[in-house]
C-alpha cells in the first residue's frame, strides 16, 4: 500500500513537471516571437481625448496594437482642420478626427489626398448640458435659448444643426453661439456664457458632477448615423504601408469587440489610466452613456450609407456642393 502511494505521488509530480515545462516553453516561445517582431511607432493626431473613443484606448491598454507590432503615440490636436494639417505636413502619419476633413482636402485638389481606412464611432458623441435641471427634456426646450455649439464648419456643430432639422426646429428659434473654440466650451459655460452647451465626455459629466449643469440629452440620438470619427492617412502612406494598416485595423477591431462584449465596469477599469483626472465611477457612468447611445461601429469598416449621410449633412449646410466618390476616400480593406 505504501509503495503504491509513493508511486502515485511520484507519477503526479512527474505529470505536474511535464505540464509546467510545456507552459513555460510556450510562454518563452511566445515572448521570443514578440521580441523578434519589429515594433513600429506611429504618431496619431487625436482631435480630442474622450471616453467616446473607448475602443481605441482599450486596444492600447490591452496591448492589442503591441501584439500587431505597433506602438501608438497619441498627440492631442484640437480641431479637425488642425488634425488634417498635421497629417498633410507629415508631422504625424495618421489623423483621428471627423472624415469631413478628408472631403475638404480631396475637393481642394490635393493629389496625395487623405483616405479613411478605419472607422470607430457611428454617431455624434456630444451631450447637451443644461444650466438648469429639465425633466423629460426635448430639443424644443432649446427654443429662445443660447447654445454653445462649437466652431462653424466642424462636425459637432453640423450634427447639432442636423439634429435640430430632424426635429423640425428652425435655427432662428434659438441662438447658436459659434464664437467659442471647441477646447474652451466648458470654461465659457462655467463662466456664465449660454443656457446650454454641447460637450463630449468626460467634460459633460464633470460639469454635472461639479454642479455647473445637467446632462439632458445625446446629440447623436437626434442627428443619425454617420462615420463621426475615423482614422485617415495620406493616399501614398496607405499604399506603401498596407501591412501596417491591416494590422492597425486588427488591433482596433479587438478593442471594438471588447467594448461590445464586456460590462461598463470592466471597460472602465481597462481605460482608467487614460483619464487620470476622472474617477472610476465617472468613467463607468460615461461608458454606459455611450453604450446606451449605440455610439460605436461593429468593426472598422465605414458603410457607404453612413458616408453618404455625412455628405448629406455637408451639402445641406452648404459646406459641400456635390457628392464625392466613396471609393476614392474610403478604403475598408
Amino acid at each position: 500500500m505504501k509503495k503504491y502511494l509513493i508511486s502515485c505521488i511520484t507519477l503526479i509530480i512527474v505529470i505536474a513537471l511535464i505540464i509546467l515545462s510545456i507552459v513555460l516553453f510556450k510562454a518563452k516561445n511566445k515572448e521570443e516571437i514578440k521580441n523578434d517582431k519589429e515594433v513600429k511607432t506611429i504618431k496619431i493626431a487625436e482631435v480630442t481625448h474622450s471616453i467616446f473613443y473607448a475602443p481605441l484606448y482599450v486596444s492600447m491598454e490591452n496591448g492589442y496594437f503591441e501584439d500587431e507590432g505597433i506602438n501608438v503615440d497619441l498627440i492631442l490636436t484640437s480641431g479637425a482642420d488642425n488634425v488634417a494639417s498635421a497629417v498633410l505636413s507629415k508631422d504625424v502619419e495618421i489623423g483621428f478626427a471627423g472624415p469631413e476633413s478628408a472631403v475638404y482636402v480631396y475637393n481642394a485638389g490635393n493629389k496625395d489626398y487623405l483616405q479613411v481606412f478605419a472607422g470607430l464611432t457611428k454617431r455624434d458623441g456630444q451631450f447637451i448640458v443644461s444650466r438648469k435641471k429639465i425633466n423629460n427634456f426635448k430639443l424644443e426646450d432649446l427654443k429662445g435659448k443660447e447654445v454653445l455649439g462649437g466652431r462653424i464648419g466642424g462636425m459637432p456643430l453640423l450634427n447639432f444643426q442636423t439634429a435640430l432639422k430632424n426635429e423640425k426646429i428652425k435655427e432662428s428659434e434659438l441662438k447658436i453661439n459659434t464664437s467659442v473654440d471647441f477646447a474652451d466650451l466648458s470654461s465659457a459655460f462655467i463662466a456664465g456664457t449660454g443656457d446650454f452647451v454641447n460637450l463630449f465626455e468626460p467634460n459633460a459629466t464633470k460639469l454635472e458632477n461639479e454642479g455647473y449643469g445637467y446632462v439632458v440629452a445625446s446629440v447623436g440620438k437626434y442627428s443619425g448615423e454617420v462615420p463621426y470619427t475615423a482614422f485617415y492617412a495620406q493616399k501614398s502612406f496607405i499604399k506603401e504601408n498596407k501591412n501596417l494598416i491591416n494590422n492597425f485595423r486588427k488591433a482596433l477591431n479587438k478593442g471594438i469587440k471588447f467594448v461590445e462584449n464586456n460590462s461598463t465596469d470592466k471597460i472602465a477599469k481597462v481605460i482608467l489610466n487614460q483619464f487620470p483626472s476622472s474617477s472610476l465611477d465617472e468613467i463607468k457612468q460615461i461608458v454606459k452613456r455611450y453604450k446606451d447611445a449605440d455610439s460605436w461601429l461593429k468593426d472598422t469598416k465605414v458603410p457607404k450609407e453612413y458616408f453618404e449621410n455625412l455628405e448629406d449633412i455637408m451639402i445641406s449646410s452648404g459646406k459641400l456642393n456635390n457628392y464625392v466618390n466613396y471609393n476614392d476616400l474610403v478604403i475598408n480593406e
